[in-house]
């Protein structure tokens, strides 16, 4: 393959993953709860509020080691997250928000895929019937985010759901879940995408006044929009959603990055800390499925390079929300996946060949 992104590594990324999930697992998994604590070290009320979103991307980063490597460990840890939701969430899957939901189902219909496990494709399609409920004509159309709120509709809330139905028309091949796809991405495009750069707007309606949220800019909604356009392509070989997906790619660069340095910002911990981690995710899948898209590739090699020497604690294996700076002494899950999933998404780069090892 030609024009491949050059990176100065003495370990592979695969081994770079493979210490970052060993690290997430270490300071981070409670064998009493089946679940990811929500801070490390953790203290007495660390767990006391239940993050079911942080924890759906908790299964959905060890899906990604499970299908990177295969062993069977992980498995395990699968099978117990899928329990230890069950039993903090009232022995029910579904919550009041739709966005936690959509990232629950997505997980677990790529642990299905990795595992085979009827219960985790159940879990995804039981999620969805939900999920479809939160669709109203309040704005014009849309998921709402959350049960007690129909009329605001946002990014996060809608931008996973056309991933989510695009991949189960793929897989399963209904056309509904197709025509969901379509008419969701659609509003999404319509409503909360800038027609001029095809950077991805928050939200609309939070307030009941109909305005839209254009002075939150976060990597979150790129990312999600950008996977919403992959998604789409796959489905449907139909190329305009990936160019889509390549505008907001450059726009999402051009707004947030340093000009500087090429890093991504800091959006805090608490849920913030995922942000970048969604972000790179499905950045990381542009690229796969178009390595055209060099420059998009070059944002997570710089990032990557600078979280793996700067942005990481060698002791614990943890990593910051910064991805320039070292940890805090305390970090939160969200912040912690984030950073094994850039890891995550370098190794898949790197088993395809995108990246030269120097």
């Amino acid at each position: 393959m030609t024009d491949v992104q050059v990176s100065t590594n003495r370990e592979t990324w695969e081994q770079r993953a493979d210490l970052a999930q060993a690290g997430l697992l270490k300071q981070y998994w409670n064998g009493k709860l089946n679940l990811f604590d929500n801070l490390s070290p953790c203290n007495d009320l660390c767990n006391e509020k239940f993050h079911y979103w942080w924890q759906a991307h908790g299964v959905d980063t060890l899906v990604d080691a499970y299908a990177r490597t295969g062993d069977t460990a992980y498995k395990g840890y699968l099978a117990n997250m899928y329990q230890g939701i069950l039993d903090r969430n009232g022995g029910v899957l579904p919550n009041d928000f739709y966005d936690d939901m959509e990232w629950l189902a997505l997980a677990w219909l790529r642990a299905y895929n990795a595992t085979g496990e009827e219960k985790y494709k159940e879990a995804a399609l039981e999620l969805w019937e939900d999920i479809k409920t939160g669709w109203n004509e309040e704005q014009g159309g849309g998921i709402a985010w959350r049960k007690p709120q129909l009329d605001y509709k946002n990014t996060p809330a809608n931008a996973p759901a056309v991933i989510l139905a695009a991949r189960l028309y793929k897989q399963f091949g209904k056309p509904e879940d197709l025509a969901w796809a379509k008419k969701i991405y659609d509003w999404q495009k319509a409503n909360l995408v800038d027609p001029d750069t095809g950077f991805v707007w928050d939200g609309k309606n939070r307030e009941g006044d109909g305005k839209i949220d254009k002075s939150w800019e976060f990597s979150y909604c790129q990312g999600v929009y950008i996977g919403a356009g992959v998604a789409l392509y796959q489905a449907t070989g139909d190329k305009s959603y990936l160019a889509d997906a390549a505008r907001t790619a450059q726009a999402s660069k051009l707004r947030l990055t340093s000009p500087a340095t090429g890093m991504l910002p800091s959006e805090s911990n608490g849920d913030g800390g995922l942000f970048k981690g969604i972000y790179v995710r499905y950045l990381a899948e542009l690229v796969l499925a178009d390595p055209g898209q060099k420059e998009s590739l070059e944002l997570l090699v710089t990032n990557a390079d600078s979280l793996w020497k700067y942005g990481r604690d060698e002791q614990r294996v943890m990593f910051s929300k910064s991805w320039a700076a070292t940890p805090e002494p305390a970090e939160d899950l969200s912040v912690n996946l984030s950073g094994v999933m850039l890891l995550e998404r370098m190794a898949a780069l790197e088993k395809q060949g995108l990246l030269k090892q120097n």
